[in-house]
């Protein structure tokens, strides 16, 4: 007989079932949210069954180990699925932190970019008169990111002028365009005021801007901002992350949010505060590791987390830094959750109702995206979005996606 592995998930697809095997494995067991096929997020402070595509999960320890030190073990490993009974998946085991130290500082965000974006193309004024953009006439075109040229990594935009007119006839270009990766030959055309050979793009290499920090885990190091992905401003393109910075940032002043206009948090950088470096730039936010770690006054000593099933309707409230007096508590009201089997910005919709902010601000402006989202004293969520026609209410991402991010970067990075 084919021996049963020890690492077991069980999905149970009936409130009695589940009810039955709390009472048997109180002491060993955790619930968990999950997506098959995907991602097992598991959190040690889930007290609730956790709802997953109709059934809900729990996890359970082999013999006397404590459950903390089963998953520390099976951290980034796999799982096996049964449905009563008959293994039916495997899905790979990312454990979420059991307590985090909120966010709601603002930080300056510092990004170099992978290669070069092309955010425009123009054409060349040679010696026999305007010609097209060598790029444009090869296909290349806005939202493409030139990587190498003739095979040599392009590091910044100067250096991509600098190789293109260093080389001789047709230069052979490495550029990727949503993620895949081709080669282009693209014959150069000299410039007559200047004598350089130009392919005709205007191009980014960097970018920077304020945000929100979401959460630091002391235990890893790692910490999350933002909620969302950095875009490029022309192209709306993701932008490709080659290394960045995370460093303190001062609110100088705000432009109030008005139906219509979204506000903004105006903010300058402080020289040579560095706070940490940023190795990733998602759709579910910026993610990296810090210096010498993060401490929020307010919650000198953390909070837990909840998964997207324990976050209900009513009051919450979020962290953020809207002037010079630092971090502050503002209350508001969940009022729409979204149902989600599978990771997205967009599940959780708030509604300022803290007059201070509303006074200050007029609600949810840009600079304010990682605002953490804080329940019943735990860590629930962060303010991705604004509501551009009602700036007093904004969207907001499950943590639970956030930290599944940052326990692989952590995993990715431990390999």
């Amino acid at each position: 007989m084919r021996k049963r592995p020890k690492w077991l998930l069980r999905v149970f697809c009936c409130s009695v079932l589940c009810a039955a095997s709390v009472a048997a494995y109180s002491s060993q067991e955790l619930h968990a949210a999950f997506t098959l096929p995907g991602t097992l997020y598991v959190s040690p402070s889930a007290l609730g069954r956790a709802e997953a595509g109709g059934g809900a999960a729990e996890v359970q320890s082999s013999g006397d180990e404590r459950l903390e030190e089963a998953l520390a073990k099976r951290r980034g490993s796999s799982a096996t699925v049964e449905l009563l009974g008959v293994p039916v998946r495997t899905v790979e085991v990312v454990t979420l932190s059991q307590r985090l130290v909120p966010g709601g500082m603002a930080a300056g965000i510092k990004l170099y970019l992978e290669g070069v974006l092309v955010v425009g193309t123009s054409p060349v004024s040679t010696a026999a008169g305007e010609v097209e953009s060598p790029a444009k006439q090869a296909g290349i075109r806005m939202g493409d990111v030139i990587l190498a040229v003739n095979g040599q990594e392009v590091e910044d935009s100067d250096h991509l002028g600098e190789l293109v007119n260093a080389a001789q006839g047709p230069v052979l270009l490495t550029v990727k365009r949503e993620e895949v990766r081709r080669t282009v030959e693209v014959q150069p055309e000299t410039d007559q005021p200047d004598g350089e050979r130009r392919l005709g793009v205007w191009t980014r290499d960097s970018t920077s801007g304020v945000g929100t920090v979401t959460f630091y885990d002391p235990a890893s190091g790692v910490f999350g901002a933002l909620g969302h992905v950095i875009s490029d401003v022309d192209t709306q393109t993701p932008l490709p992350l080659r290394m960045g910075e995370l460093v303190g940032a001062d609110i100088l002043g705000i432009t109030r949010g008005e139906r219509g206009a979204p506000g903004e948090l105006k903010g300058a950088f402080r020289q040579g505060a560095r706070l940490g470096s940023v190795t990733e730039n998602c759709a579910y936010g910026i993610y990296g590791r810090a210096d010498e770690g993060f401490t929020n006054p307010l919650y000198p000593d953390g909070v837990e987390i909840a998964t997207r099933a324990e976050v209900r309707l009513g009051k919450a409230s979020i962290l953020s830094t809207v002037d010079g007096e630092g971090v502050k508590e503002y209350d508001c009201e969940i009022i729409r959750l979204t149902g989600q089997s599978a990771p997205d910005v967009r599940g959780i919709v708030v509604e300022i109702t803290d007059e201070r902010l509303l006074s200050a601000t007029g609600g949810i402006v840009q600079g304010m995206s990682g605002s953490p989202i804080l329940q019943d004293g735990r860590l629930v969520g962060a303010v991705t979005h604004v509501f551009v026609n009602d700036p007093k209410k904004g969207y907001g991402v499950y943590i639970e996606w956030m930290l599944g991010v940052a326990a692989q970067q952590n995993a990715l990075e431990a390999a």
